[in-house]
């Protein structure tokens, strides 16, 4: 459905996302890093809704206040930065601690580091 994140991923998204709602101190690694290749912008997502389109994560949009929060996946295939560019994955990406630091770290630096 979306072409940034794999069915795989959608999968492990939507069962961190069921686990959230069954448990209160759910902590899960981020599952996908998504980035603008053209803007600042960078989501890590760890959660999917069962509807798999409202996604919860660290979202940095490049203006200095990363927030946990939610984003509609329509909204984020939508997105294009200066140069009309879409939302890519960051293949690389391979989470090494848990959403929490990532967002202690990113408030502390104004920015995602991942």
């Amino acid at each position: 459905m979306f072409n940034f994140i794999t069915e795989a991923q959608r999968e492990q998204l939507i069962a961190h996302g069921r686990t959230s709602r069954a448990t209160d101190d759910f902590d899960p690694y981020p599952v996908v890093k998504l980035f603008t290749p053209d803007a600042g912008a960078t989501w890590l997502l760890s959660e999917l809704d069962e509807t798999g389109l409202v996604a919860f994560g660290l979202c940095d949009l490049g203006l200095g206040s990363p927030e946990l929060g939610l984003v509609d996946l329509h909204s984020l295939a939508a997105v294009r930065g200066l140069m009309n560019l879409p939302i890519e994955q960051d293949l690389h990406f391979r989470p090494d601690k848990r959403l929490s630091a990532y967002a202690r770290e990113a408030r502390a630096a104004g920015r995602i580091q991942a």
